[in-house]
Formats: C-alpha cells, sequence, structure tokens
C-alpha cells in the first residue's frame, strides 16, 4: 500500500498539478469558446476547473438544469493569483455589498475517462453552497431549508458524479450562499474562491486525504492545548474540592472552562460540521474570549489575595460586558443587518481600547501581587506575561509580532504555546501552595488540639462539692475551641467559693487563648481579694491593656451561711428557684478602664437553685430565623429541667454559639446524730 501512494504521489509531481484543462486541436479552440464547453482529457492526475465559469447573482432553481441559455451571464476566471493563492469574490468583481444567492455554471466535455469521476470542491468559499450536475444535486456543504441557510467552516469535501457521466458533455452548477455580514469582514468575499477539482473517483479521494492532513497539521497542535487545559481543570477542581478556602483554585477552574470554549469550538469547525458559523463565532469571539481575559484578571487577584476583590470585580464584569456587546454589534447577524457598516469607524478602535484596559488591569493586579508577595515573584512573573501573549494574539499581530510557527511540519499558535506553559508553571504553584497549606492545616490542629486540652483544663469536667453546694454544669462549644469558661475557686482560710462564670468575644483559637488569659488572672487576683467586684476591677484592667479583648463576666461568692454576692458585667442575668433575678448590670469587660461594678447580696436557703447560662442558649436560631428565646427558657425551668436537657435543647434548635449553663444548688446542712455507746455484758 505504501508502494501505491508513493507511485501516486510521484505521477502528481512528473504531471502538472492540478493541470488545467487538455483542448483537443487548435481549431477546436474557437467552437469551445463559442459554447462554453471545457474539454477536458483527463490522465492520472486531477484538473482545476478554473472555467471560464458563468456567473450570475440571484437565485432560480431553473439554473441548475443543463439546458439552461446562460450565455448571457458574466465570465469568471477561479484562477488563484500566486500571492494569496485565492481567486477575487464576487465582491472585488463588481458586486459589492451583495449577499444571499448566486450561481456558477460550467459546461465540460471529458474525454477517454475510465473509471468513475468525482468532483472536489474548494476548501475557500462564502459561505455555504450547493453542487448539481445535468440539473441533479450532487451534494451540498450547509444547511439549506426553506426559510434559512447554516453555513459551517470550509472542509476538504468532494462529491462523486453520478454513474452515467463519465464520457462526454456535462453540466455543472453551483448554487452559493453568502451571509450579509461576509462582505464586511473580507474586503474581496463572496463565492467560490478556489477553483473546484475534477478527476478520478481514487485520486480525489487521496487529494481528499491529503487536504485533511494539511488541516491536521495547521490545528493540531490545539488538540494539545485541549488536554492540557482538561488537566488543569481537573486538578484545578481537585484541589478546591480539598480545600475550599483557597478560590484560586476554583477560579483557575473557570479560566480553564473558558479556554476550553475557544480551542473547543475551533477544533469542532476545523474537523466537523457540527457547529454552523454563526454559532462559532458567538460562542467564541462574543461569548468565550471576553470571559476568558476577564477571569485571568480575577484569578491572578485571588491568586495574590488581594483586598477589595469586590472593586475588581465591578470593573472586570463591566469592561467583559462591553466588550462581549461591542463585539456582537461587529459579527452575524447583527452587523451589516441591524448594526450599519459605518459604525465599525468608531466600534474597533472602541473595542481594542476595552481590550487593552483589561490588559493593563491584568497588569495592575500582577504588581499588587508582585509587591505583595514577593516569594512567589518569579514563576508568577512569567506566567502572567504568557497569559497576557496568550489572550492578545490579535494585539500582537497588528504590531508585526508572528504569531505562528511551523516546527515539524506542523503549524503551532504561539498563543497555544504561552496557554500550555503559563497552566504548567501555575500547576508547580498550585501543587507548591497546597502542599503548604496542608503543613499549615496540621500545624493548626496540633495548635487546636493543644488549646482544647488547656481549655478541657480551664473548664473543669469533675465539679467539686464546697460547703453544702451542689454544682452541675453543661458545655457545648460551637467550635473546636469555645470562649465560654467558669471557674470554681474555693477559699478554705474563711471557706467562701468563688464562682466566675463567662463569655469572650469571638471564636475559636483566638478566643480560647484568651479565656486562658482571663482564667490566669481571676486565680492570681482571687488570692488577694476575692470580692466579687475586685475581681472584676482586676479583670477589666487586664482586658483594657489588650486591643480588641471584651468579655461579659459574672462573679458568685458563696458564704457558707448561704449569703452570696454577685456583681455583674454584661452577662444574662441568672434565674433563681426558675424566675429571672433583677440585678444590676455594667459594659462588658474590656470596654472602659476604670469601672465600678455593683454587687447585689441575697441568700440561698436550703433547697433554693441558681440557673446562670451564657447568651448561647437564647440565642440559638432555627432554619427560620427564630430565636430559642426567655419564654422556652423559663418554660423549661418551670418544670426543672436539667443543665444537660436545656443545653441539649438550645443546640438541637440551631446552636450559633457556645453554650454553657450552670446550676448551683444550697443542699440542705448534714445534722450528725450522736449516740451513746453501749456495755456489752456476757
Amino acid at each position: 500500500m505504501l508502494h501505491v501512494r508513493l507511485l501516486l504521489l510521484l505521477l502528481l509531481s512528473t504531471l502538472p498539478v492540478h493541470a488545467s484543462p487538455v483542448v483537443a486541436a487548435a481549431q477546436n479552440d474557437k467552437v469551445a469558446a463559442a459554447d462554453s464547453v471545457v474539454r477536458i482529457k483527463l490522465g492520472e492526475s486531477t484538473v482545476d476547473l478554473a472555467g471560464p465559469w458563468k456567473f450570475h447573482v440571484g437565485d432560480d432553481a431553473a439554473w441548475a438544469q443543463p439546458d439552461f441559455d446562460d450565455s448571457g451571464w458574466e465570465d469568471v476566471d477561479l484562477t488563484p493569483d500566486g500571492k494569496t493563492g485565492l481567486s477575487p469574490g464576487w465582491t472585488a468583481r463588481g458586486h459589492v455589498g451583495y449577499s444571499g444567492y448566486a450561481w456558477y455554471r460550467l459546461k465540460i466535455n471529458v474525454q477517454e475517462a475510465k473509471h468513475s469521476l468525482a468532483l472536489k470542491m474548494p476548501d475557500s468559499f462564502d459561505d455555504a453552497y450547493q453542487v448539481f450536475v445535468n440539473g441533479e444535486r450532487i451534494g451540498e456543504f450547509g444547511k439549506f431549508t426553506e426559510h434559512r441557510v447554516t453555513a459551517y467552516s470550509g472542509l476538504p469535501t468532494a462529491f462523486r458524479l453520478p454513474k452515467g457521466v463519465r464520457n462526454g458533455e456535462a453540466s455543472i452548477a453551483i448554487r452559493l450562499w453568502m451571509d450579509s455580514a461576509t462582505p464586511f469582514n473580507s474586503a474581496d468575499a463572496g463565492g467560490l474562491r478556489q477553483p473546484p477539482e475534477l478527476g478520478y473517483a481514487s485520486a480525489i479521494s487521496e487529494q481528499v486525504r491529503l487536504d485533511w492532513d494539511d488541516v491536521a497539521h495547521y490545528v493540531g497542535s490545539g488538540f494539545l492545548e485541549m488536554l492540557i487545559l482538561v488537566m488543569a481543570l481537573l486538578m484545578a477542581l481537585t484541589l478546591f474540592w480539598l480545600d475550599r478556602q483557597e478560590k484560586s483554585y476554583l477560579w483557575l477552574a473557570l479560566v480553564c472552562e473558558a479556554s476550553l470554549l475557544i480551542v473547543g469550538p475551533v477544533l469542532l469547525t476545523d474537523f466537523t460540521p457540527w457547529m454552523g458559523l454563526t454559532q462559532y463565532i458567538i460562542l467564541h469571539d462574543v461569548i468565550a474570549f471576553p470571559l476568558r481575559i476577564g477571569l485571568w484578571v480575577l484569578f491572578w487577584g485571588y491568586w495574590f489575595r488581594l483586598s477589595r476583590m469586590r472593586i475588581l470585580h465591578g470593573a472586570v464584569w463591566s469592561l467583559v460586558i462591553i466588550l462581549a456587546v461591542g463585539t456582537a454589534m461587529l459579527r452575524p447577524p447583527l452587523y451589516g443587518t441591524h448594526v450599519p457598516v459605518q459604525a465599525a469607524k468608531f466600534l474597533h478602535p472602541f473595542l481594542l481600547v476595552v481590550t487593552l484596559g483589561l490588559g493593563v488591569l491584568l497588569l495592575l493586579v500582577a504588581y499588587r501581587g508582585f509587591y505583595k508577595n514577593r516569594g512567589e515573584g518569579g514563576l508568577a512573573a512569567a506566567a502572567v506575561l504568557l497569559a497576557v501573549i496568550a489572550n492578545y494574539q490579535h494585539e500582537l499581530v497588528l504590531i508585526h509580532v508572528a504569531t505562528t510557527f511551523h516546527i515539524l511540519g506542523f503549524t503551532i499558535s504561539l498563543g497555544s504555546v504561552s496557554t500550555i506553559l503559563s497552566l504548567l508553571i501555575i500547576t508547580v504553584m498550585l501543587l507548591a501552595r497546597f502542599i503548604t497549606a496542608q503543613r499549615a492545616k496540621e500545624q493548626w490542629k496540633l495548635e487546636i488540639a493543644q488549646a482544647r486540652h488547656v481549655q478541657q483544663v480551664l473548664i473543669p469536667n469533675k465539679l467539686p462539692q464546697i460547703n453544702d453546694l451542689n454544682i452541675d454544669s453543661e458545655y457545648r462549644p460551637a467550635r473546636e475551641v469555645g470562649g465560654d469558661f467558669f471557674q470554681i475557686v474555693p477559699k478554705e482560710d474563711d471557706g467562701t467559693s468563688l464562682i466566675v462564670f463567662g463569655d469572650v468575644t469571638g471564636k475559636g483559637l483566638q478566643a480560647g487563648m484568651l479565656v486562658a488569659l482571663i482564667v490566669g488572672a481571676i486565680r492570681s487576683a482571687a488570692q488577694y481579694d476575692n470580692r466579687p467586684e475586685r475581681i472584676l476591677e482586676a479583670l477589666n484592667e487586664q482586658l483594657c491593656e489588650r486591643e480588641s479583648a471584651s468579655a461579659t463576666c459574672m462573679v458568685l461568692r458563696f458564704a457558707p451561711n448561704g449569703v452570696v454576692e454577685l456583681a455583674n458585667a454584661g452577662q444574662l442575668p441568672p434565674y433563681l428557684n426558675g424566675s429571672e433575678m433583677q440585678i444590676e448590670g455594667a459594659l462588658p469587660l474590656g470596654m472602659l478602664p476604670g469601672m465600678e461594678f455593683p454587687v447585689t447580696s441575697f441568700k440561698l436557703e436550703p433547697g433554693d437553685s441558681l440557673m446562670i447560662m451564657s447568651d448561647g442558649v437564647v440565642e440559638a436560631q432555627n432554619a427560620y430565623g427564630e430565636l430559642f428565646g426567655f419564654e422556652r427558657i423559663e418554660e423549661m425551668l418551670r418544670n426543672q429541667t436539667s443543665t444537660a436537657e436545656i443545653a441539649a435543647a438550645a443546640q438541637d434548635f440551631g446552636q450559633t454559639d457556645d453554650i454553657l449553663v450552670l446550676r448551683v444548688e444550697r443542699c440542705a446542712p448534714r445534722t450528725v446524730v450522736h449516740t451513746q455507746p453501749q456495755e456489752a455484758y456476757t
């Protein structure tokens, strides 16, 4: 098979490529010109049907018939020029601004053909066509319906001639259709831009295969780019699934998706007739291209963890929308129909400014990011530069920068190379950041575990029985480390007991560390003076010395005779035997230095109980925004509910803060019965 192909290629090289028709004799030239018949003697090669073709604008089904008189039509020679490889379209042949249908007709006389014939259509044409031989339609490229025509990007296409057409005369008619916007995008658009080729079906088939090979070499690098994009997309989504707090992973995934919307349709239209040109232009030019530039800007903003991202979002999306709308106005189906052609004079420069504005915004984001994160400057700078190159191919062409290269027979786009290298660099940076983040998380987990251990020491699990007091508690933090606390400090010399109950601002590790500071200050102050107001004054001074540190706190001192002294700083009042107490309050600790804290005194009789709870109980909130509230607390206390039941009810209702419930009950004094010993008699 390889030898056959080599022999065929050798024959193609020895004969004139796309050989011109061979006319039988000089005296027959005048006849051929008179009856517009092109006489063809086929060898092993193919023949360019350069014409002259008969051409006419408009549309009529009768023009496909072989006996139609086209002598009054224009003569068109489709021989390509040596510079562009294309022949001028009908726009350059006196039909400026015309769009819609037009017909080409050619009569041929094939001589000495031994095998079945095929007609290879040119890859360059505007914008869809149907082919008729002797009045019979043998094929079309595009989708023709009664009301509209759908055009596709040109692909290597050939059609077999009917079985009865081999030797002798035949009529070829080609019906062309051009979109109204096409003439405004090309100065010489319209119709066939290259001549069709006629030859044996086997030779035409080989020619089509070679054309497909050229297409693969021209856009084949897009498959590599698409593979890299899919891999980067999967990696970014995986990293975001593992670490939801790092938003740059998600935005890189969005960049990859937008890039796939650019690369995918190019490959789809270059290899299949599955997407129409209008749909391709809307998806590629109007949607994907502006979107990708904007997403690149936002990705780098999140990567460098810049502040004021809301402002950046507003600027980026405003420019993206302007660019998308402006581009749509210069593309079909709007341009030339709903948007006047004259609008391009100011729309083109305006959109260029908007596009460059997004590039400037990207460079500003990168500059701020480099200044903030100098450790990543080298790799990040290279990735940003490559991203700029990938997004500004058209602008680079305007300043005469080469954007395509030919390597080993493949056409390589500078944009594709830049995208691939940029994603490879970003992949290395992503993995490095992910590994660093995981190490930090492990260290954070260790610190949380240590803080939790410290808090377990600070909030006693086993409560002591002090004098005639029975103490019960239930603690349920909202996070691993909570901000609620209580301490029980007995004083042996006078028999009093101190209970400190409070809640620091914030949650998590910082709140836990502040609790540790407060507990240490409580025990230190209680050694010298355990009066409640003095304890609060000492804590207030400690917190005022620290910025942004505050806490609510209640201190109770229990005397052996049941007298209780209470000083409060912003804490909810306790419940005595199920009823809320009326006490004087004060601002939370750490708000103002030198505050005074009033003291309330009352007596716990044997059997009396005092219930104290943090605001995490009353502020529990369900899915409908309803608070747990004081009424539910009072109803539960009337039923003599335990601390565990109150805490569980608030948690099930909808915990939003730490929950701490403490109950102190004064027991009846113990009576000791003394009995006289009895003598034992034998």
